[in-house]
């Protein structure tokens, strides 16, 4: 079989999320470096995001879409539950990260790093001071959740966890950030736990964020 294409820069939470999957489940692909916004993503991308797919005749984006391609299509460990329940939490889990714990810590919290760096400026502690409420928060539903199992869902690494494992790396990164990981002591656990995992550190990423096309 074709070995699937996934394009996108290894400095992405988004991008390490389809590695990891592929790693997981023992697929043999091929990383296409590139910067936000690049010419190659628009090809399948149409507003030039990472990650992005090519697999023969297949395009694909959207890390979410493209993981579910990868289990149906390949063989090797299932990261999708089928059973109704854990398959329903799983697709819970993934929701929740997506459309929160990623918007806080990343796109705020941790943007507020990266811009400052960017920018030669001090971070500007009202926009860190303001959503640490939100952080902290988030962190204490995902200590809860792991901690009857060390797992997201039931008592197996499914692709909720991958979805959240580059995440916490990245949250790990700034202070208030690791102060708040290490304090929260079943994910802090569960952090430690599946950092050990193949599939983490075969897609460790270098420091910083992705670059982007001028």
């Amino acid at each position: 079989m074709t070995k699937p294409e996934v394009i996108g820069s290894s400095k992405s939470t988004y991008t390490r999320v389809v590695r990891m999957v592929c790693e997981e489940k023992g697929i043999e692909y091929t990383l296409t470096e590139t910067a936000i916004f690049a010419p190659e993503l628009f090809t399948v991308h149409p507003l030039g995001k990472m990650p992005a797919l090519r697999h023969g005749d297949v395009c694909l984006f959207e890390s979410k879409a493209i993981a579910t391609y990868l289990d149906r299509v390949f063989v090797g460990p299932e990261i999708f539950p089928s059973a109704p329940l854990p398959a329903s939490l799983t697709e819970q889990w993934v929701s929740f990260t997506n459309t929160a714990v990623d918007r806080t810590f990343i796109r705020t919290y941790l943007y507020e790093y990266i811009a400052a760096r960017r920018d030669k400026r001090k971070p500007d502690r009202n926009v860190i001071d303001s959503v640490l409420p939100d952080l902290h928060r988030q962190i204490t539903i995902l200590d809860t959740a792991v901690k009857a199992t060390g797992f997201l869902v039931a008592d197996r690494f499914t692709f909720a966890d991958i979805n959240l494992m580059p995440i916490l790396h990245r949250l790990a990164q700034a202070p208030e950030g690791n102060d708040a990981l290490a304090r929260a002591v079943h994910l802090s656990k569960y952090y430690e736990q599946h950092a050990q995992r193949n599939s983490f550190q075969r897609t460790s990423p270098p420091e910083g964020p992705p670059s982007r096309t001028k």
